[in-house]
């Protein structure tokens, strides 16, 4: 068995200032699953954490100029890092609208027994149909009709003025209109 081969922490900022990538996949290897469990207790989603991890080692490698050593150690600098990049994320306006939006090929109506009565939405072959309106009236749609949100609800969800909001829904409905006499 070889010897580990192991940084000081003046190496390790010297090697990142320099673009080296051996030293930075050494310090992915060995500070990614610390930084990961800040960014998952802040997100508290396996998937947006790894976002966030993701994220935060592109900061690390594009800011490390900006580190200095007489503020605190590397660590400590990357944990920041870590942490507010966690929480810029859950201010994000994706991740609100992630909360708020389901997702229109979801059957979870089939698993809530007070909404047994209502088929997947698949099955009304909506799907389809919702598909073919442009991103901005399908994300519209999903949270009005699917997720029931009012107009004001969508319109500081997705941070627009509530005429666009209105705009948008009416827009779409007529688009629905065209695009279900077409089946």
């Amino acid at each position: 068995m070889g010897a580990t081969l192991t940084y000081t922490e003046i190496e390790l900022v010297q090697g990142l200032q320099a673009r080296d990538e051996k030293i930075f996949s050494y310090l992915y290897d060995h500070y990614s699953p610390a930084l990961y469990g800040v960014a998952l207790k802040i997100v508290t989603d396996e998937a947006s954490a790894g976002d966030v991890l993701q994220e935060v080692f592109i900061k690390i490698w594009r800011n490390i100029d900006r580190y200095d050593a007489s503020k605190g150690r590397l660590f400590t600098w990357m944990l920041n890092i870590a942490r507010n990049t966690a929480i810029d994320s859950l201010r994000s306006k994706a991740h609100k609208l992630d909360q708020k939006v389901q997702d229109v090929t979801s059957t979870s109506l089939m698993y809530e027994p007070q909404l047994a009565v209502h088929l997947p939405v698949d099955h009304l072959g909506l799907t389809k149909v919702i598909d073919g309106l442009p991103k901005d009236q399908r994300i519209i749609i999903d949270l009005a009709y699917f997720k029931g949100c009012t107009q004001e609800e969508i319109a500081k969800v997705l941070e627009i003025p509530l005429g666009t909001v209105k705009t948008r829904m009416r827009n779409a409905i007529i688009q629905l209109r065209i695009l279900l006499k077409q089946l």
